[in-house]
């Protein structure tokens, strides 16, 4: 779960801040393998309609047994991190399955494909669905790393019905990718991550103000130190494999990018005061026993409007972040 590196880090920390939230893919950039050099869309309409049917298919099935496996093949990146470890979790506190879950359905959906060559290939399902806000839009990112692979989902990211900004597009109707190193944005797609990890830090003005950035950090200096029990969070970038940033071209010259990350937060009681673990999620993915702290790991995935750089404004704005616990280590 932790690397030893990352946990020597973490013994060494005495104070930190909020807590986590319990409840994304490839890069962008046209890679060209087996001599395929043709741009060509990523997918058919038919052929990811089929794909987004086929997730709901599984994530329903997995969802009311939790059982993990049941959509392992149609997940990845850091939706297959969050989800599976709520499955895992759900399996311990209900080993029956959920009885009142109610299947997710994902309707009126417009797809943004892009044209580009090689494998990985991808796009974005725009889904209404029928849990929480009627009016959000689900987005999902599917991929596929080659022709004998199934699409899968790595990011899932919901979207109030403004926020949805405008794709540029062809004559054709086929969308643009972002190259993971596009220099004209303000922040290289491939640079996010870790910029967003150092912002966490240090602060700094790449991001604009708002819930996921300035208000994140504000609060975590509020409870890095409350009687009886101290906060610190690590953060880290995932930058590679499933987990690389992927993006599409907007109208205005910049592009929505999706990216991820994973957290720490150590919370170390005060010597005497016992830590009382009680959400039966972080019980269900600990191990260990908290006598004197607990480590809580999460993974989180983004969504980001990077501008151009010709914009007057260089701030990168978030649409929507999930983050979701994935482990707990007691100690």
């Amino acid at each position: 779960m932790k690397t030893p590196q990352t946990l020597r880090r973490l013994s060494r920390l005495t104070t930190s801040a909020a807590a986590v939230t319990v409840l994304s893919v490839t890069a962008s950039g046209c890679m060209v393998v087996h001599g395929e050099r043709e741009v060509l869309p990523g997918s058919t309409k038919s052929e990811a309609a089929r794909a987004l049917k086929d997730f709901t298919t599984a994530y329903n099935k997995a969802n009311k047994a939790y059982d993990q496996s049941l959509d392992a093949d149609r997940v990845a990146g850091p939706l297959a991190d969050i989800d599976g470890a709520k499955l895992r979790a759900g399996k311990k506190t209900q080993p029956g399955g959920d009885p009142d879950y109610v299947p997710l359905k994902l309707t009126d959906t417009e797809f943004t494909i892009p044209k580009k060559a090689g494998w990985p290939r991808w796009f974005v399902a725009d889904s209404r669905a029928n849990k929480g806000s009627t009016e959000a839009h689900w987005l999902l990112v599917f991929t596929r790393g080659g022709p004998d692979e199934v699409w899968e989902v790595s990011y899932l990211t919901i979207l109030g019905a403004d926020d949805v900004p405008e794709f540029k597009k062809d004559k054709d109707g086929w969308a643009e990718p972002v190259t993971a190193d596009a220099a004209d944005l303000a922040v290289r797609p491939k640079d996010l991550a870790e910029s967003y990890t150092t912002y966490l830090r240090d602060g700094g003005d790449t991001f604009a103000p708002g819930t996921n950035t300035s208000a994140w950090r504000e609060s975590r200096k509020k409870n890095a130190k409350r009687p009886g029990l101290a906060r610190q969070y690590i953060d880290e970038p995932l930058t590679s494999g499933d987990y690389a940033a992927v993006g599409l071209r907007t109208t205005d010259g910049g592009a929505l990018v999706f990216f991820s990350t994973r957290h720490y937060e150590k919370q170390t009681g005060w010597q005497g005061v016992p830590l009382n673990v009680t959400d039966p999620n972080v019980k269900a993915l600990m191990t260990g026993e908290a006598k004197q702290s607990i480590t809580l790991e999460s993974v989180s995935n983004q969504a980001v409007l990077d501008p151009a750089k010709s914009a007057p404004d260089q701030k990168v704005t978030f649409l929507s972040r999930i983050q979701g616990l994935t482990g707990a280590k007691g100690e």
